[in-house]
């Protein structure tokens, strides 16, 4: 790599001001997220690369590991169940299966094992610890998910028709947001970027071979979840890895060795959603956020060990407040699409209750597309800024619990954990919502992907329920 780099892109005129820019300039076919030298002047050891980023794999592990275990459940008390996840997400317990993602067919997968990518790894130190104001009690993240572990591990496939609520769903998009959004956006390239914090001249931790600079970004890279050599795949392509398909497999061999590495050639969460919506070719979410750590890992190799100057870190803060817009823009994109699935489900449910056909397909697709909608419109809470009055309006629109065919809500949980169901205006009308919901992320985030855009039918179902529709909640 040559150090003229930065220079070079600063001199072009190519570098980001700002974060509204849609692409980057990087050069083609150097887009491999590795093999960054080693910087530090005192380093004493063996390795050559200073990129280090798998306890933030092994968190991704951790959570596909959960989410299926969270499915698991007999319809009864399951203290093993329960037991094993939180082995899962609270503990550091050695030598934990992977449940997912593992080998599918010709998906052939190098790791059987947590231990064997990072050791001694939990999700719940590094879950958000404010408040979720969406849900009842001012609970915690880690107590929310908590709940949930204890929710699903009784319910029969981690689903509980009678409330509305899909566990598995829940557990797996709040995590998105609470730990990998959260921890990215939140720690690693907000106060880890200051003067004073994991400067770069001083290794990370005592013996490592990446300064404390260079390591704060990569596991920031880590947490959103792209193959190392993502930024040389399409959209297609890295959605295929996720989807863990017979093609996908090979845009993720990189080396070629018959394995897909779960370190640095696996798609996770959130980078699977980013390209989800890439495929629209609206926007370009994954490679916007890939193409900024990039370059911002460039401009720390750059420095060559030494503590970085206020103009370095600054650019590097352009780069991670244009990480945070795309990552913000894609957790939008997710509430705006489930939103729109949610008004589709409702629409047949409503459809179909005249005649009691077909209307209990429709309630099962309803509590998961709900599931979906109410975990990433958490997650979307859990970032850097505080929504502020967004997060009032999100969390009234959407609710505790989703209105049932019963036109009952959960509203509140009592002091023993039992769910409070009360009487809603109805379908209808939580149908409107759901619009709402859709108009406030195109308002609030500009979304573009806007994938199950259902807004063309706001104005006539505004006009059918009159006036005063959905006041309470507007």
């Amino acid at each position: 790599m040559s150090k003229g780099w930065v220079n070079n892109l600063l001199a072009s005129g190519a570098f980001i001001i700002g974060v509204s820019m849609l692409s980057l300039n990087v050069n083609a076919g150097d887009t491999l997220y590795g093999d960054f030298p080693v910087t530090l002047k005192d380093y004493k050891g063996s390795k050559s690369s200073s990129v280090s980023y798998t306890g933030q794999i092994a968190r991704h592990v951790l959570h596909d590991s959960l989410k299926k275990l969270a499915g698991k459940g007999n319809g009864s008390a399951n203290p093993e169940l329960k037991a094993k996840m939180m082995s899962y997400y609270g503990e550091k317990t050695p030598n934990r299966e992977i449940i997912a993602p593992k080998t599918k067919g010709s998906f052939i997968v190098k790791q059987t094992n947590v231990d064997q990518i990072s050791k001694k790894k939990n999700l719940s130190g590094k879950t958000y610890k404010g408040t979720i104001s969406g849900m009842p009690n001012n609970m915690t993240g880690p107590e929310l998910i908590t709940f949930w572990i204890d929710k699903a591990s009784s319910a029969k496939k981690g689903v509980d028709n009678r409330n509305g609520y899909n566990y598995p769903q829940l557990i797996s998009k709040f995590i998105m947001g609470a730990v990998f959004y959260n921890q990215a956006v939140d720690n690693y390239l907000d106060e880890k970027l200051s003067a004073n914090k994991k400067p770069n001249n001083k290794p990370y931790k005592k013996g490592a071979a990446y300064t404390g600079k260079e390591h704060s970004w990569d596991e920031a890279f880590g947490y959103f979840g792209m193959p190392a050599h993502g930024l040389s795949l399409s959209p297609g392509q890295l959605y295929s890895i996720a989807k863990q398909k017979p093609e996908g497999f090979e845009a993720a061999d990189h080396n070629g060795d018959g394995k897909v590495d779960l370190y640095k050639e696996m798609m996770f969460a959130p980078a699977y959603y980013a390209a989800g919506y890439d495929k629209s070719k609206k926007t370009s979410y994954a490679k916007n956020i890939g193409h900024a750590f990039l370059n911002g890992r460039r401009v720390i190799t750059n420095a060559d060990g030494a503590v970085l100057t206020d103009a370095q870190r600054n650019k590097l803060r352009d780069y991670a407040a244009i990480i945070e817009s795309n990552w913000q823009k894609t957790l939008a994109e997710s509430v705006f699409k489930y939103a729109g699935s949610v008004y589709k489900d409702l629409k047949k449910i409503n459809e179909t209750m005249a005649t009691e056909k077909g209307s209990d397909k429709y309630e099962k697709k309803y509590i998961k597309h709900w599931g979906e909608l109410k975990g990433f419109s958490l997650s979307l809470q859990t970032g850097r800024v505080q929504l502020g009055e967004t997060a009032v309006k999100l969390n009234r629109l959407i609710g505790f619990g989703p209105v049932l065919p019963n036109s009952s809500q959960v509203v509140d949980i009592d002091s023993k954990g039992n769910y409070v169901k009360g009487e809603s205006s109805g379908i209808e009308e939580y149908m409107v919502h759901m619009l709402k919901v859709q108009k406030l992320m195109v308002d609030k985030f500009d979304v573009k992907a806007r994938k199950n855009d259902q807004l063309a039918g706001m104005a006539e179902m505004l006009k059918k329920l009159g006036d005063g529709a959905s006041a309470e909640n507007d």
